[in-house]
């Protein structure tokens, strides 16, 4: 069975990032808002994109602000209504603003939504509470076999990436597990870490940012993570799955083109600044550089490629 995504994408990670000219500090502060609570990757992305804005520009600060629920769909379901003036921002997420609107139980469509900026990509995980008895996936397949509908394993939202990835890795592997969904990796990390749970289907950058407190046991990568030398790959283990989550900006409808390519621009300069390079690569990101150019194009495959994995899914099918 295979849940890979299209090649390209490999191509993109490895392209070499935009060459951009340096364009001038933004006049006023920086908003940005985050459709999930603090403490998971989308939080973690914006606190080191605010670090490196305030280098660049020092006159300017970058408000971070929170308005979180149904896995992200009460913020994407608002975001139109916040001012368009080129210094307001949103985080978004991919799959999450194509599954969710092909559900049905968000009040925004994935048309409703404008990206102006792919940022990062963090690859799916399978992880374990430190202390669990499962040390090897070979482990965690036998123990989810023995005693169907037993295991519950963690994520973040409804209808996100790590739905997704939860139901591909019960039909990958022949399981029957129980997804417990949370409103962001930061819930879900007090969950994961107090062993409430018996696992959690999130990404590698939750894995390296919580080593030695949980066992990651398989990565959705295309080679292991050098992070995680020790953790395979799912094509290790059999099946052609890689996959993640995309995080990037958005910006409500009424901002005009010209602010839309500044923040794309200034975006990018953010991701070719080396102290950025250093602060993903310790997190386990994987800088990618999707502006206004490529936004048209890579939105066609995706929501393409999307669609056709929530008819897997069966999602929107009561």
């Amino acid at each position: 069975m295979k849940f890979g995504i299209s090649g390209w994408i490999g191509i993109l990670f490895l392209a070499a990032a935009p060459v951009v000219m340096a364009q001038p500090c933004p006049d006023k502060n920086v908003t940005y808002w985050q459709a999930f609570p603090p403490g998971g990757e989308s939080d973690q992305s914006a606190r080191h994109q605010q670090l490196v804005l305030h280098k660049k520009c020092p006159a300017i600060d970058t408000i971070v602000q929170y308005k979180s629920g149904a896995g992200g769909g009460v913020m994407w379901s608002q975001m139109n209504q916040l001012p368009g003036d080129g210094l307001t921002v949103v985080g978004i997420n991919l799959p999450h603003i194509v599954f969710q609107p092909i559900e049905g139980e968000v009040q925004y469509k994935t048309a409703d939504i404008t990206p102006v900026f792919w940022f990062h990509f963090t690859p799916d995980a399978l992880v374990v509470p430190e202390a669990s008895p499962h040390k090897s996936f070979a482990e965690f397949i036998a123990a989810a076999k023995r005693d169907p509908g037993k295991m519950n394993l963690g994520g973040s939202g409804l209808n996100s990436a790590n739905h997704a990835s939860h139901e591909r890795l019960d039909a990958a592997f022949g399981i029957k597990s129980v997804y417990v969904p949370y409103k962001g990796t930061g819930d879900m990390s007090l969950a994961v870490l107090g062993n409430q749970i018996d696992g959690a289907v999130t990404y590698t950058a939750f894995a390296i940012n919580n080593k030695g407190k949980v066992r990651a046991l398989a990565v959705a990568m295309e080679k292991r993570h050098p992070l995680l030398p020790d953790v395979p790959t799912f094509r290790e283990l059999g099946v052609d799955w890689v996959d993640g989550a995309y995080r990037g900006i958005g910006v409500p409808k009424s901002t005009s083109p010209e602010a839309r390519k500044r923040l794309s621009d200034l975006w990018a300069q953010l991701n070719n600044d080396p102290e950025m390079k250093e602060l993903a690569a310790r997190s386990g990101f994987e800088l990618i550089n999707v502006g206004a150019e490529q936004m048209d194009a890579f939105m066609k495959e995706k929501i393409k490629l999307y669609t056709e994995g929530a008819q897997r899914l069966n999602l929107g099918k009561k």
